[in-house]
C-alpha cells in the first residue's frame, strides 16, 4: 500500500482557497459601517454598527477566478520576490557569498553559537523597526548556503532569521505597521509602554534564539573538520565591493522604507540594479549577468506563486462579507469575561482571526475600534488590548498558511510546511505563553 505523503505546498493553499469558499455558504454574511479616520488616514469600524446583510456565497467561477486575481493583487510582492531572487543568484554566480561566507564562519570558528545569536539580534532589530517579513525571501540563498557551511539544518536557519524578525515585530515597540498604528487607532500615545514591551521581547527573543541554536546543529563535527582543514583565502577586491554593494543596498532599502515612504516597487528597482552591477564587477559579462539573471527567476516564481495563492484566500472571504461576521462573532463574547480571561480571549481572537486576515495593518484597523470601546466598558487598558493585539497577530504570522511571506520562504529555502510545524511547535506554544504572561500581567501593570 502506497504511504501518503503531506500535501504539496501548493495543494495546502488551494484547500484554503476551497475553505474559504465553503465558509461564504456556512456563516451569515454581515458588515461594520466604516468610517476614515483623519489620524491613520484608514477607514475604521464603527463600534455598535454590525448589522447581518443578505449571504453572497462565492461560486466555483468566481473561486477560480479569485486565484488570478490574487497574483494580480500580489503583483508588487510578487515582482519582487522574481526581481530579488534574480539579483542574489547573480551575487550567488559571482562566488561573492561562497568567499565571504567562508571567511565569516572562519573568524568565528570558536564561536558559532555568538555568531548565530548575532544573526538572530540583527533580524529581531530588523522586525521590530520595519517588520522585515517578505524582504527575507531575498535573502533565501545567502541563508542555505550559511546553512550547509556551518551544518545546521534549513529549518534552524529559517527559524533563527524568519522567527526572530517575527518575534521583534510581535513584541517590540516600534514596528510601524501593528503596535505604533494600533496605539494611533486605539487613542493612546504612541511608544507609550515601550519598557514593557521591551522586557518580554528580551524574555522571548532569549528563548526563541537559544532554542533554534541548540536543536538546530546537525552536523558539527563535520563542520569542526572542514573550518580545522580550509582556511579560506583572503576576499578579492571584487568579491569585496560585491558585499559591500549587497549592503549598501539593505542599508538604503531599509532607510527609504523607514524615511522616504518607499514600496514594493522602489525596493524592487534598487535590487534590480544591484544585480545588474554585482553581475558587471564580478565579471559575468552582460550576457551571463542576464542569464544568471533569469536563473534567479526560475528559482522564485513558486514562491510568487505562494504568495498569490494567499491574497486569494482574503479575496474570496471580502467577496462573500463575512470577515465583518467572524470578527463580531470572535470578540463579542469577551465582554462578559473576567478581566484576565478576557485579555487571555482577547489575544487567541487575535490569533484565530490573523487566519483569514493575514495583513497585521489591516487586521489593526478592524479589531482596535470594536475591542477599546468594550476596555473600556469592563475597566481594561487600551494599552492590554494592543498587547493582546499585537501579540496575538504577530505571532501567528509563524505558522499561519495564509501567510503568504511565510510559505514562499519555506518554499524557497526548501522546508516542507509539515516538517516546519513538527520542528516550531514546541517552541511556538512557549512564545505564545509568555505572551499571555505579558498580556495578564498587563492588567495590573497599565
Amino acid at each position: 500500500m502506497k504511504k501518503l505523503s503531506f500535501p504539496h505546498p501548493m495543494v495546502i493553499m488551494l484547500a484554503f482557497v476551497m475553505l474559504a469558499t465553503l465558509l461564504t455558504y456556512l456563516i451569515p454574511a454581515g458588515q461594520f459601517q466604516r468610517t476614515l479616520d483623519e489620524n491613520t488616514g484608514r477607514e475604521i469600524v464603527i463600534q455598535g454598527s454590525f448589522t447581518t446583510i443578505e449571504n453572497n456565497p462565492v461560486g466555483l467561477g468566481k473561486m477560480a477566478l479569485s486565484i488570478p486575481e490574487g497574483i494580480i493583487a500580489g503583483v508588487e510582492v510578487v515582482v519582487l520576490i522574481l526581481i530579488i531572487g534574480g539579483a542574489f543568484y547573480v551575487v550567488e554566480k559571482t562566488g561573492a557569498f561562497q568567499a565571504g561566507l567562508e571567511s565569516l564562519i572562519f573568524k568565528f570558528s570558536n564561536a558559532k553559537a555568538f555568531l548565530l545569536g548575532m544573526v538572530g539580534v540583527l533580524f529581531a532589530t530588523a522586525g521590530a523597526l520595519n517588520g522585515l517579513q517578505e524582504e527575507i525571501i531575498a535573502m533565501v540563498p545567502l541563508l542555505m548556503i550559511l546553512s550547509e557551511k556551518i551544518g545546521y539544518s534549513k529549518k534552524s536557519i529559517v527559524g533563527l532569521c524568519l522567527g526572530s524578525a517575527i518575534i521583534g515585530g510581535a513584541f517590540g515597540p516600534t514596528n510601524p505597521f501593528s503596535v505604533i498604528l494600533a496605539q494611533k487607532v486605539a487613542e493612546i500615545p504612541v511608544f507609550s509602554g515601550g519598557l514593557y514591551r521591551m522586557f518580554f521581547l528580551i524574555l522571548a527573543l532569549s528563548f526563541w534564539v537559544f532554542y533554534m541554536i541548540r536543536n538546530g546543529n546537525e552536523k558539527f563535527k563535520q563542520f569542526e573538520s572542514w573550518n580545522q582543514a580550509n582556511k579560506p583565502e583572503k576576499l578579492s577586491s571584487a568579491h569585496s565591493i560585491i558585499l559591500c554593494l549587497v549592503a549598501i543596498t539593505f542599508g538604503v532599502m531599509i532607510y527609504g522604507l523607514s524615511n522616504w515612504d518607499w514600496d514594493y516597487n522602489e525596493m524592487s528597482a534598487i535590487f534590480f540594479v544591484m544585480g545588474i552591477t554585482a553581475g558587471i564587477i564580478g565579471k559575468l559579462g552582460i550576457n551571463g549577468t542576464s542569464k544568471a539573471y533569469s536563473e534567479g527567476f526560475g528559482e522564485l516564481i513558486f514562491a510568487g506563486v505562494i504568495v498569490g495563492l494567499a491574497r486569494s484566500i482574503y479575496l474570496i472571504l471580502e467577496e462573500g462579507q463575512i470577515i465583518d461576521t467572524i470578527i463580531y462573532g470572535l470578540f463579542t463574547p469577551l465582554e462578559e469575561l473576567p478581566l484576565a480571561l478576557s485579555a487571555f480571549g482577547m489575544m487567541v481572537s487575535q490569533a484565530l482571526l490573523h487566519i483569514p486576515v493575514p495583513s497585521t495593518s489591516g487586521q489593526a484597523v478592524l479589531t482596535m475600534p470594536l475591542l477599546t470601546p468594550i476596555a473600556d466598558l469592563i475597566g481594561m487598558s487600551r494599552q492590554v488590548v494592543v498587547l493582546a493585539y499585537q501579540y496575538g497577530a504577530g505571532i501567528m504570522d509563524l505558522v499561519t498558511p495564509s501567510n503568504g511571506g511565510l510559505m514562499a520562504i519555506l518554499a524557497a529555502a526548501g522546508v516542507s510546511y509539515k516538517d516546519w510545524i513538527v520542528f516550531a511547535w514546541k517552541p511556538l506554544l512557549v512564545i505564545f505563553a509568555i505572551a499571555a504572561l505579558s498580556v495578564v500581567s498587563g492588567i495590573f501593570f497599565f
